[in-house]
This record gives C-alpha cells, sequence and structure tokens, in this order.
C-alpha cells in the first residue's frame, strides 16, 4: 500500500486526536500508570505536541500544550481527577523509570 505525504499526515493527525480523545475519556487511567506500562503520559503527549509548534516557529505554551491534550486546565484536572501515587506505582516508575 502506498500513501502519499499529505494522506499519511491527515491519517496521523486522526490517530493523535483518536488518541487524546480516549486519554480524555479514561480519567480513571493515571499517568503514572500510563508511565509505567507505556513508557509516556498525558503530559508526555502535551510536550511532545509543544516541541512539535516550537520547531514550526508557532508559539505554544506549556499551559496551552497541556489543555490541548486533557481537555482542561492541567490543575483542574489533577484537582479532580489525579489520585495519589501509591508505593508500588512510585516503585515502579522508579524501576522502569525512561527518563520522563
Amino acid at each position: 500500500m502506498t500513501i502519499d505525504d499529505k494522506t499519511r499526515t491527515e491519517l496521523e493527525a486522526a490517530v493523535f486526536r483518536r488518541l487524546v480523545e480516549h486519554l480524555r475519556s479514561r480519567t480513571d487511567v493515571q499517568n503514572i500508570d500510563l508511565m509505567n506500562l507505556a513508557g509516556f503520559c498525558r503530559n508526555c503527549l502535551s510536550n511532545w505536541l509543544k516541541e512539535a509548534a516550537d520547531a514550526k516557529g508557532i508559539g505554544m505554551s506549556k499551559d496551552e500544550s497541556r489543555e490541548a491534550v486533557y481537555g482542561m486546565a492541567y490543575e483542574t484536572w489533577k484537582a479532580t481527577y489525579q489520585g495519589s501515587a501509591s508505593a508500588e506505582q512510585l516503585a515502579a516508575m522508579k524501576k522502569a523509570s525512561s527518563g520522563h
């Protein structure tokens, strides 16, 4: 299968939007769980979005990139959905530390 660059970009953008929407709907999944299982989390996605914007010369703050991923202000998401990390979660994160 051959896909032109424009179509590939459109497909990749659709996948990104679907991933972000999925993560917004799964507020029960904590960032530390994502980090421990997949090596990335919502914050990583928002950082990658900001880095891509920076590379294109598009002004985007860290708060703006986080809101684009979380669907709300990061502080609101944390206060509403983020729980305290368990000792087991923290130990797993330390063991699997990927530099994020």
